[in-house]
């Protein structure tokens, strides 16, 4: 079944998509997904990895999520996204569904397709919904943008070489270089 071109979608579009075409909905406005490439999955897997090990390793609350996984960032039929990363300090916004609500952490992994979204569209809708904290990923150029939304609206790029530090978490850096090789 194929969506018919409308102006404004909503969730139920999402769930009527034919199986296995993905997609976001933001503010209404559907964009379709590709599948991630091998370096944007281990990207994401060596990253969620880390984050995982720091949490468990300082019993820590939150929880990480990898995408596919459901955000409903403005608890509305009009918005919905996958985060490559997610991670979600706030038990009470999970259900069965995914996440209802700001995840405190994001992360996307740029893909050579459609890095704009993630710098632009995402990076405002994640502000606006209340993420703390923001990162865009990219594997091409080997940088990270770090948008801390909690403290300041001012950005930090770093390259994988350098030790990134975890805004949500005083003692936490993630040094991409040391995880995964550079392209």
């Amino acid at each position: 079944m194929e969506l018919s071109r409308k102006d404004f979608y909503t969730v139920e579009d999402i769930y009527a998509l034919p199986a296995g075409r993905r997609a976001e909905l933001i503010d209404g406005q559907l964009y379709m997904m590709t599948s991630p490439g091998t370096v944007h999955q281990r990207t994401a897997y060596a990253l969620a990895r880390k984050i995982s090990g720091y949490i468990d390793s300082t019993g820590g609350r939150c929880e990480v999520f990898l995408a596919p996984f459901a955000v409903f960032l403005n608890k509305d039929d009009r918005n919905y996204v996958e985060p490559d990363i997610s991670v979600i300090c706030d038990s009470g916004k999970l259900d069965e569904k995914g996440c209802n609500g700001a995840p405190d952490w994001v992360i996307e992994v740029t893909s050579p397709s459609d890095p704009q979204r993630d710098y632009g569209i995402k990076l405002f809708k994640y502000r606006t919904a209340g993420v703390r904290e923001y990162w865009i990923v990219n594997p091409q150029k080997g940088t990270v943008m770090v948008f801390d939304f909690e403290k300041d609206q001012r950005s930090n790029q770093y390259i994988w070489e350098e030790d990134i530090p975890a805004c949500i978490y005083g003692d936490f850096v993630i040094n991409i270089g040391g995880i995964i090789p550079k392209l």
